[in-house]
């Protein structure tokens, strides 16, 4: 008999508590293998305080999460990153004065056994740059390889960390409002870049978003936050249907 498949994913009863006030409460989330759970709420909700407690930037206070059947509750961020978690963040953490192949390349060194040595440019041909460069080609952003990190677009950002995750490989990523600042004639150019990394890697992708009518057309299905809690988790046509997910906005525009 086959054994069951656990989640990609297992939060049960993650709290936060900093300087006594209540970040977390309760969160419970299951996200199956393969899954792209998009995660909204009012400003404020914990939308990103969760990214970061699932990542290991923050400690939760109480709870557990499990990934791919294994706890991860004490990791570390770099425990984290080797057990297949990839995360990006809303301010780009990309190093702006490498070239957009340099960035790229670094990752994928790392991800073959290498360092992250900035020291070791390597040779036009090694397998690094050879991967690098399949992973800037996968998100249009090959013409640009040659420009520094820093001097592109806000959009071309966002692309250049979905390539960096494509060379790493991770089987959990968490996408922290990708279209923050991007400009909104580059806005379904990103959509696609994200559609087409879920596609090509199979992996479980987690995305806070607050273009609604992007993110809707997008994902699987959509957790709720509010106040530190996930308040439901449906598809997103029961989630725009829910009179609790309308009374949490309408609630917070008063």
């Amino acid at each position: 008999m086959t054994a069951p498949v656990p989640p990609a994913l297992q939060i049960s009863g993650l709290g936060l508590q900093i300087g006594g006030a209540t970040i977390l409460k309760d969160v419970d989330l299951d996200v199956a293998p393969g899954a792209l759970i998009g995660v909204i709420g009012p400003n404020g909700a914990g939308k990103t305080t969760l990214f970061n407690a699932i990542s290991g930037v923050l400690r939760p206070t109480a709870g557990s999460i499990f990934m791919d059947g294994d706890d991860i509750t004490r990791m570390s961020v770099a425990q984290r990153a080797r057990a297949g978690l990839g995360r990006t963040f809303q301010t780009s953490s990309l190093f702006p004065r490498l070239t957009v192949l340099e960035n790229v390349r670094i990752a994928a060194q790392a991800a073959m056994g290498g360092s992250y040595s900035l020291l070791r440019f390597p040779h036009r041909s090694d397998a690094a740059t050879v991967l690098a460069r399949e992973k800037l080609h996968a998100v249009g952003m090959t013409h640009k390889e040659s420009a520094l990190a820093g001097d592109i677009s806000h959009g071309d950002k966002r692309k250049l960390e979905i390539a960096v995750l494509l060379a790493i490989s991770p089987r959990t990523v968490l996408l922290d409002e990708p279209m923050a600042g991007v400009a909104s004639g580059d806005v379904a150019g990103l959509v696609e870049s994200i559609r087409e990394f879920h596609r090509a890697t199979g992996c479980t992708l987690l995305m806070v978003e607050h273009h609604i009518d992007v993110l809707m057309g997008l994902v699987d299905k959509v957790a709720v936050m509010y106040f530190g809690s996930i308040i439901a988790f449906d598809t997103p046509q029961q989630i725009m249907a829910n009179p609790l997910v309308q009374s949490a906005y309408l609630g917070s525009a008063a």
